[in-house]
């Protein structure tokens, strides 16, 4: 098996298996150059977001090692017989959060048809497998649930960010700005100042302001990217309006375009360096800040996803119709309902004997 030693997010396409895949050995089709088969496995790798390719390819790592640890042949790993991935699951499970064994074989099986190799292992086995390393999950790996912003633990964070300073004043926008988009961070941040594309991350030329028939202004944001249109390619928009208070997101994204300007194909919260350069505002250095003021004023398990859930939790306790809200956070199908159902909060006020909120279905 071809293995070069390459970063995580790039295991998928450049780990070739030993066995041809299914396709090269058929007849049927016309035979291809190296260079048109190298082409079909980049088109194919862009279906897969960078983030998502970097844990399937953690996964294959882990897979690999198992297989040397046992002598799997090469031969064997790929197409790899259900007995061997029940075999992998099997040594995962109570070594890795439910999830992660989840992630790992998830990501074998987009390993398997990048490569155009069968996968042969049945759904409904593979989904019971999965449910008992769930149950296996070490306490350790089992991480507390993410407490929510709320927009006063948001007007605390202001009195200490210096927001006349080019980072601060963007982590400060981007934190209203997720917070009341209902929007998640990675929507809004890159994953490293080098990874920044303005075909992927929001830019300048994406940010606009629209009116309604009362005047009202609306901040629209259009996203290019998002996980629940990562198929499409087309995008969503979310919005917010001005609120009242210190967690007003108007006030911080004027603070921050007017410290930190920039031209229309710029990351919408880059900062401006010491050097005079624009930086992309990286998701990194936002929960390293987030994190840094979450230990100095002794709050909860605060991470940069306690910004769509505080965000939900304050529409919801303003009385906003849960359809209202599913769209402004941009979910589909069952996941919002899924995802309330996590958060005891945001159900409270609708399981007291006197519900304070309209049920939703």
């Amino acid at each position: 098996m071809f293995t070069p030693l390459s970063a995580v997010e790039y295991c998928l396409q450049l780990w070739i298996p030993v066995t041809p895949s299914a396709d090269s050995q058929s007849s049927a089709i016309t035979i291809i150059s190296e260079d048109q088969l190298a082409r079909v496995l980049q088109v194919m790798d862009q279906s897969w977001h960078d983030s998502t390719k970097a844990v399937y390819g953690a996964g294959l790592l882990v897979f690999h090692v198992f297989c040397d640890n046992n002598n799997i042949p090469d031969t064997a790993c790929c197409p790899a017989t259900a007995d061997l991935i029940i075999a992998f699951i099997a040594s995962c499970a109570g070594a890795y959060a439910g999830s992660t064994v989840s992630n790992y074989v998830t990501g074998l099986k987009a390993w398997h048809t990048l490569h155009g190799q069968p996968w042969m292992v049945h759904p409904d086995a593979l989904k019971c497998y999965i449910e008992g390393a769930v149950k296996l999950t070490p306490l350790l790996a089992k991480c507390p649930q993410h407490a929510p912003f709320t927009p006063k633990i948001i007007s605390l964070f202001r009195l200490h960010l210096q927001l006349n300073e080019p980072l601060d004043a963007a982590i400060f926008a981007c934190m209203t700005t997720c917070f009341w988009c209902i929007a998640q961070l990675g929507e809004f941040t890159v994953q490293s100042t080098k990874t920044f594309h303005p075909l992927k991350h929001i830019t300048h030329a994406d940010f606009s302001e629209v009116s309604d028939c009362n005047n009202f202004l609306v901040k629209k944001f259009g996203l290019p990217w998002t996980k629940m249109t990562a198929m499409s390619g087309k995008g969503e928009s979310v919005q917010c309006t001005k609120q009242d208070g210190p967690a007003d997101p108007f006030f911080a994204l004027e603070n921050h375009l007017a410290i930190n300007p920039g031209q229309l194909s710029d990351h919408l919260f880059a900062w401006k360096h010491v050097d005079g350069s624009l930086h992309p505002l990286s998701k990194r250095q936002f929960t390293s800040c987030i994190s840094a003021l979450t230990k100095l004023y002794n709050l909860p398990n605060i991470k940069g996803h306690s910004l769509q859930i505080g965000g939900t939790l304050k529409y919801l306790l303003r009385g906003v119709p849960f359809n209202v809200v599913q769209s402004q956070g941009h979910w589909a199908g069952q996941a919002f309902t899924l995802y309330l159902y996590k958060h005891a909060m945001i159900l409270a006020p609708y399981l007291q004997a006197s519900p304070a909120l309209e049920p939703f279905v």
